[in-house]
C-alpha cells in the first residue's frame, strides 16, 4: 500500500466528484481492466477520455491530481512515519459495515486511521445526539455506553461536544472500546492524540478520518462525517435530536435507507424532536435501550406541521421517466407538466435513494443502476 498511497490520495479527493463517481471509476480500472491506481494514472488523456468515457472537465481534474502526485508521495511518507495507516476501499481491511451500509454511492474511497484497526471489525453501536444535549440525554448516553461496553461492543462517536463526547468518555470509563470519527483531517487532531494517547496505545481507541489529512475542522466536514458514523455502526441509538442539524438529517437519511434506529423515549415536558423521529419509523426505547412496546408519540405542534406537509403524488411518474434516461429538472417539469418549482423538484430528487445525480454541464438525474458494479467493488 505504501507504494500506491499517493495515487489513492489523489483519487479519494478528486474535487467535486463525490463518492459515487470516484467509486465507479475505481470499479472500472481496478475490477474491469485489472489496473492498479498507478497503472491508471499512467494512461494517456485519450485513454481516460475514450476508454473511460470521461468528459473534458473530468480529464482536467485527473491531470491536476496527477500533477500533485509528488506532493502526495511526501504526504504519504509523513503519514506512515507518524504511525497513520491508509486503507483503500479495495482492501480486505476496509470496514465491511461501511461497504454494506453506505454502498457504492456513499462509501469513501479511502480511510485514514490510527490505533487498533481490529476495532473496526467488532460489533459496534453509534450513540448520537445534540451538541447541547440535556442532562437526561447525557445520562442516557452514559447508560447505553455502559451496557454496550459490557457486551464487548464498540462505541462509535463523532467527537463533537455533548452526546458524542459523552459516548466516547463513557466507553473509556467503562473499559470499553471506541472509534472516533473525525470532522477534519487526521493530521490536525494533535491535541486529541495527546488526550487519548494511552487508550490508543492500549488498543481501545481507533481514530478515523475520510478527509484530506491536513483539512481543518469545517461545519460542512462535520455534516459529511455523520453518515460515516452511522455507516460504521451495526446499531444506532439517538439520545436527543432537534428537528434540524446533523443528528436529525443523519437519522432521517438512515431511516430512508431502512436502517433500524433506536430513539430515547422523551418525557412529555421535553422540547426535542425525538417523537418526530419515532413517528418517521425510529424505534422508541427506554433508558436501558429496550424497545417500548406500543408507544405512540404525543402529538406536538411540530408533529402536526409535518403531518400537514403537502404529500407527493408524482413519485411513480418521476421514477418512471428517470428509468428511461438522464434528465435535468427543467426536462422533468416539462415532460410531466408538474406544477412544482425547480427548487422543490431538485430538493425532492436529492433525497431519493433510488436517484443518481450526474454532474455534467447541467445537473442531471437518473435512476441508479449500480447493482452489478456495486457487487464488483464490494466482493
Amino acid at each position: 500500500m505504501n507504494k500506491e498511497a499517493a495515487y489513492w490520495i489523489a483519487l479519494a479527493h478528486l474535487p467535486r466528484w463525490g463518492h459515487l463517481k470516484i467509486n465507479n471509476l475505481i470499479i472500472q480500472f481496478y475490477h474491469e481492466y485489472k489496473l492498479t491506481p498507478e497503472n491508471f494514472f499512467q494512461l494517456s488523456e485519450n485513454d481516460w477520455k475514450n476508454q473511460y468515457r470521461l468528459e473534458y472537465n473530468e480529464v482536467e481534474d485527473l491531470k491536476k491530481a496527477k500533477s500533485e502526485l509528488a506532493n502526495n508521495a511526501f504526504l504519504a511518507e509523513s503519514l506512515y512515519n507518524e504511525g497513520y495507516e491508509l486503507i483503500p476501499i479495495t482492501s480486505p481491511e476496509y470496514s465491511k459495515n461501511l461497504k454494506e451500509n453506505l454502498k457504492t454511492a456513499h462509501a469513501p474511497a479511502l480511510l485514514y486511521v490510527k490505533g487498533n484497526k481490529q476495532i473496526m471489525y467488532e460489533k459496534s453501536v453509534a450513540i448520537v445526539g445534540s451538541r447541547n444535549a440535556s442532562d437526561k440525554s447525557l445520562q442516557f448516553t452514559d447508560n447505553i455506553a455502559k451496557l454496550v461496553s459490557k457486551e464487548y461492543k464498540v462505541v462509535v462517536s463523532g467527537f463533537a461536544k455533548g452526546v458524542d463526547k459523552q459516548a466516547l468518555d463513557s466507553a473509556i470509563k467503562y473499559k470499553g472500546q471506541s472509534i472516533i470519527v473525525l470532522p477534519q483531517g487526521i493530521m490536525t487532531f494533535g491535541s486529541g492524540f495527546k488526550t487519548y494517547y494511552k487508550q490508543i496505545v492500549d488498543g481501545d481507541v481507533l481514530v478515523l478520518s475520510t478527509f484530506f489529512p491536513k483539512a481543518p475542522w469545517k461545519a460542512e466536514l462535520a455534516m459529511a462525517r455523520n453518515p460515516i458514523i452511522y455507516g460504521l455502526a451495526d446499531e444506532i441509538y439517538v439520545a436527543e435530536s432537534s428537528d434540524k442539524g446533523g443528528t436529525w438529517s443523519g437519522v432521517v437519511d438512515g431511516l430512508r435507507k431502512s436502517r433500524k434506529i433506536y430513539v430515547r423515549k422523551p418525557e412529555a415536558s421535553e422540547n426535542t424532536a425525538n417523537n418526530l423521529l419515532i413517528q418517521k419509523g425510529a424505534i422508541a426505547v427506554d433508558f436501558n435501550g429496550i424497545p417500548v412496546q406500543g408507544y405512540k408519540p404525543i402529538e406536538t405542534q411540530k408533529t402536526i406541521l409535518v403531518a400537514n406537509e403537502p404529500k407527493i403524488n408524482y413519485d411513480n411518474k418521476i421514477f418512471g421517466l428517470l428509468k428511461t434516461g438522464e434528465y435535468t429538472v427543467k426536462d422533468i417539469l416539462k415532460k410531466l407538466q408538474l406544477d412544482w418549482s425547480e427548487k422543490k423538484l431538485r430538493d425532492f430528487l436529492k433525497k431519493q435513494k433510488e436517484v443518481e445525480m450526474i454532474n455534467k454541464k447541467s445537473l442531471r438525474f437518473t435512476i441508479k443502476n449500480q447493482v452489478v458494479k456495486q457487487n464488483l467493488l464490494f466482493d
